[in-house]
C-alpha cells in the first residue's frame, strides 16, 4: 500500500518540481544578474531605494485592496441571497458562467462598452448628461476587475453558508436571538473561513493584474505586474523583472499566512 502510495504520488511532485521549485529558483538566480549578465545586487537596491518601485507596490497593494474590498461586499450579501433560493446550484453555475469566457475577450468587451460610442455613454447622451470619458480611468479598471473576480469570492463564501448545519439556526432562533443577532453570533463567525479564501482568491491575483492595466486601465494603471511585464518584454531587463517578481511572491505569501486561521496552543 505505502509503494502504490508513492507511486500515485509521484506525478504531482514532478509537477511541483517542474512548474513551482524550478522555475521559483530561475526567478532567484536571475534577479542576480543585470543587463549585461553581471552578478550584482543593484537589482534590490534599486527596488527598494527607488520611490517608482515603492509607489508601484504601494499602487499594486491600494488597488488589490479596493478590487477585493469592492467584491466582499457584493459578493457576501449574494451568497446570503443564494443559499435560501430553491435552485441554488443554478444560480451559483450562472454566476460562475463568465469565468468560462477568456479574460481578453471580457476586456476587449467592457472596452466596447465603456468606449466613446459604447452603450454606457449612449445611455449617458439619452438622458442628457452627455458623453464622459469612462475608458482609461481608474473607475473602469476597479469596476472591470471586481466583475471579473467577484465569482471567485462568491464560491468560497457561497460554500461556507451552505455548509452551516440548519439546526443551529433554528437553535439560535428558538433561544431568543433575532435574525440580526443569529448572523452576528452564528452565520458570521462559521462563514469567516469562506471569507478568507475568498479574500485570498481575490486579493493574491489583483496583485498581479497588468492585461487590465494596459487595455482597460490604459497604462495609467501602474502595478508591479505592469512593471514585471515590461522588464521581461520591452527593456529586457530580466534581473529586474525577477526582482519584482520575487517581492511580488513574498507579498502573496503575506497575504496568505495573515489570512489564514491561526489557531492556539490550548496548554
Amino acid at each position: 500500500m505505502k509503494t502504490r502510495f508513492n507511486l500515485f504520488s509521484l506525478p504531482y511532485f514532478l509537477w511541483l518540481f517542474l512548474f513551482v521549485l524550478t522555475p521559483l529558483i530561475l526567478l532567484v538566480y536571475q534577479s542576480f544578474f543585470n543587463v549585461e549578465g553581471q552578478f550584482t545586487l543593484a537589482n534590490y537596491q534599486t527596488f527598494f531605494g527607488s520611490w517608482t518601485y515603492l509607489r508601484m507596490s504601494l499602487n499594486s497593494i491600494l488597488y488589490a485592496a479596493l478590487i477585493t474590498c469592492a467584491a466582499l461586499l457584493i459578493s457576501y450579501p449574494t451568497a446570503l441571497i443564494l443559499r435560501k433560493l430553491k435552485h441554488k446550484q443554478l444560480w451559483l453555475m450562472l454566476i460562475v458562467l463568465p469565468t468560462w469566457i477568456n479574460l481578453l475577450l471580457k476586456a476587449y468587451a467592457f472596452m466596447g462598452i465603456f468606449g466613446q460610442q459604447g452603450a454606457v455613454n449612449d445611455f449617458l447622451t439619452f438622458i442628457g448628461i452627455g458623453p464622459k470619458q469612462l475608458l482609461f480611468t481608474d473607475f473602469s479598471f476597479l469596476f472591470v476587475a471586481t466583475y471579473i473576480e467577484i465569482p471567485f469570492m462568491i464560491l468560497p463564501i457561497f460554500n461556507a453558508l451552505d455548509a452551516i448545519d440548519q439546526d443551529l439556526l433554528n437553535a439560535s432562533r428558538d433561544l431568543g436571538a433575532d435574525e440580526l443577532q443569529t448572523f452576528r453570533n452564528v452565520i458570521l463567525p462559521l462563514s469567516l473561513n469562506g471569507v478568507r479564501s475568498g479574500i485570498q482568491s481575490v486579493f493574491i491575483p489583483s496583485l498581479s493584474l497588468f492585461m487590465l492595466t494596459r487595455l482597460i486601465g490604459g497604462n495609467r494603471v501602474i502595478t508591479l505586474g505592469t512593471a514585471i511585464e515590461q522588464h521581461f518584454l520591452t527593456t529586457q531587463n530580466w534581473g529586474m523583472g525577477a526582482t519584482i517578481g520575487l517581492v511580488l511572491i513574498l507579498a502573496m505569501a503575506a497575504v496568505m499566512w495573515l489570512t489564514s486561521e491561526h489557531k492556539t496552543k490550548s496548554r
